[in-house]
């Protein structure tokens, strides 16, 4: 039975629209222009960074995001960044007695502003804040450590099949791969995607899934 559901972040519960068109304010260059080559990278399988890398050769992005939280302009995750079903599918799953978590590949102070928000989960922690990021098999052996579950009882819902659904299943954990966002979409007929337990389009459908499998 699912005893616990954990969630990726970006194009998961949250929208990368913000975070893009930051860093194209910041480097000044057209916003298109960026969300083109972020386009262009991800269809490569490549880093989504290197965008970044392709605008300014030789960018020191530790520094970019440094410089920008001194000019006040860091980043910011608020409210209106969240994908419109995320709370009340979060709030279902609660009410059915799921644990909730929240891990993703995202920074130190993306994992604050995430818990600004008071998203219904029982914690919420970035690769940042862990020092290990997605697809490595350490990120999932700390989300089991997280959820306190057996891998098998545990669900790990994400966009990204190559750093989400592949290698949580490597971990033993239960994958459901959400066709949302850029990588969600264009990767969804690979071999990665096809190997998810579910394949959803909302996070509704999730808490149906749940519903029916507690139920039975």
């Amino acid at each position: 039975m699912i005893e616990a559901v954990v969630f990726d972040v970006g194009e998961t519960l949250v929208r990368d629209d913000r975070y893009w068109a930051a860093w194209a304010d910041w480097l000044d260059v057209p916003r298109h222009t960026l969300s083109a080559l972020v386009g262009a990278v991800v269809a490569q399988g490549r880093d989504n960074a290197d965008a970044l890398r392709l605008l300014k050769p030789g960018i020191d992005l530790q520094a970019e995001y440094a410089a920008r939280d001194a000019a006040g302009r860091g980043e910011r995750i608020e409210e209106s960044d969240l994908y419109p079903d995320v709370r009340s599918a979060l709030e279902d799953l609660r009410s059915l007695g799921v644990r909730v978590f929240v891990a993703g590949n995202q920074t130190a102070r993306a994992g604050e502003l995430l818990r600004a928000l008071a998203l219904p989960a029982q914690a919420v922690v970035t690769s940042g804040e862990w020092g290990v990021a997605k697809p490595a098999r350490e990120f999932f052996v700390r989300v089991i450590d997280l959820a306190q579950a057996d891998p098998h009882a545990i669900v790990y819902v994400g966009d990204h099949p190559v750093n989400d659904v592949a290698p949580a299943r490597a971990a033993g954990l239960r994958t459901a791969h959400l066709r949302r966002g850029a990588w969600g979409h264009l990767w969804a007929d690979t071999d990665e995607a096809a190997g998810a337990n579910w394949r959803i389009d909302s996070l509704y459908e999730l808490v149906e899934i749940v519903r029916t499998e507690r139920a039975g």
